[in-house]
């Protein structure tokens, strides 16, 4: 190559430049840029010591510990009605009154009767006495003293006739006075002044439930009527909601176990009483049962959804001091719908994965949801949360 056929210098320093700039950009394609681990967004709370009911959930149905379809005992016409529907009534409270007069007419003939009859008694009885006499002189024969005795005896046995005839008559004055056999709220009324109420009718003019205490019946599974068993002589506690969003809990006792399974259903009927001062239990409503059987103190708990199943078995996931995840299996005691009893595994104050489990691999980074990204941050958002939920269940 001549001179003439290099190209200028100028044109030569542009080549090198291109090329030191072109074994730059293929070493750097060579390696790959480092990149930033996602952190996994999560739900936590704290592994807690504390005491924890030992409960079987039930629904239950409220019913009044004592009803009574009040009817009358004899006939007549209903002159007054000494109350309101829904009221309540105290334990003897007349309610209904019916016309009066003819069981007091029926009244006074009885006692004039009775009088009568009495009166004759005591006559007769005197002659049988002055017969014993003549008899004992021999100046009556004994068929004439035995006719006098006769007849005294029969005047007696008709003063006792008498006697009950008017206490008969006393008491249907008293059953024209309808009254309440016990404390409780009235129903619907089905009589109105003016009806005739027919005696001993089936169809009952009003009915009373008692309402303080009342009662809560609910049942078992046979499985359970063991540990139910073993609660006898204890009292075991029953608190009930009036629905599963409801707060405010209802603490009574257990005051019944049936005395056999039903076999068509394999369950065990149990009731609660409850003093239900406030009136908030109501006869036919439903609500939801925990009878506590037992307390374990001390007890390791977490929140019900930080619990996973696997082929070994149950497990939680752990967060870490450094944010990190960690699977870590667990025993389990006890479990119900919002906690778990935790015999091993854990210890107090760890941090627990309850909401994001199926997104998170060994190692990963955790990132607590509501903005904490630090160890010591998500235990204090969780030590909050699981204090809610240690009321709530």
């Amino acid at each position: 190559m001549t001179d003439n056929d290099r190209p200028p210098m100028s044109a030569r320093a542009a080549l090198a430049t291109f090329l030191v700039a072109a074994v730059a950009l293929a070493s750097g394609c060579g390696k790959t840029a480092p990149s930033r681990q996602m952190r996994v967004p999560v739900t936590v709370a704290p592994v807690m010591k504390r005491a924890v009911p030992m409960t079987i959930l039930a629904s239950g149905t409220v019913e009044p510990v004592q009803t009574a379809d009040i009817g009358s005992q004899v006939g007549g016409t209903v002159t007054r009605i000494d109350f309101h529907e829904g009221q309540e009534v105290r334990s003897g409270q007349a309610l209904i009154e019916l016309d009066a007069r003819p069981f007091r007419a029926a009244l006074m003939q009885a006692q004039g009767q009775l009088a009568r009859d009495r009166a004759q008694a005591v006559a007769l009885r005197s002659d049988a006495q002055r017969a014993t006499t003549l008899l004992q002189q021999q100046l009556m024969s004994q068929a004439d003293f035995d006719a006098k005795r006769a007849a005294a005896d029969a005047m007696t046995a008709t003063v006792l006739s008498d006697s009950a005839a008017v206490a008969k008559a006393r008491l249907d004055l008293e059953f024209a006075t309808i009254r309440s056999p016990f404390a409780g709220r009235t129903g619907k009324l089905n009589v109105h002044v003016g009806d005739y109420v027919k005696a001993a009718s089936s169809d009952p003019l009003v009915t009373v439930n008692q309402v303080r205490p009342i009662r809560v019946r609910f049942t078992v599974s046979e499985s359970d009527r063991a540990a139910v068993e073993r609660t006898r002589g204890r009292d075991p506690e029953v608190i009930v909601r009036l629905s599963p969003d409801d707060s405010l809990e209802i603490h009574g006792r257990l005051a019944f176990i049936d005395n056999a399974v039903d076999p068509s259903t394999g369950t065990l009927t149990l009731k609660g009483e409850f003093a239900n001062r406030d009136g908030r239990l109501w006869p036919g409503a439903f609500v939801e049962v925990r009878l506590v059987l037992d307390v374990l103190h001390n007890a390791i708990v977490v929140p019900a959804p930080a619990i996973s199943s696997g082929q070994q078995g149950p497990y939680v996931w752990v967060m870490n001091p450094d944010s990190s995840a960690a699977s870590r299996p667990v025993t389990l005691l006890h479990a119900d719908d919002s906690i778990a009893v935790v015999s091993s595994g854990l210890a107090p104050g760890e941090i627990v994965v309850t909401d994001g489990q199926l997104r998170i691999a060994p190692g990963a980074r955790l990132q607590v949801r509501g903005g904490a990204s630090s160890g010591d941050s998500a235990r204090g958002g969780a030590a909050r949360g699981g204090a809610a939920r240690g009321r709530k269940s």
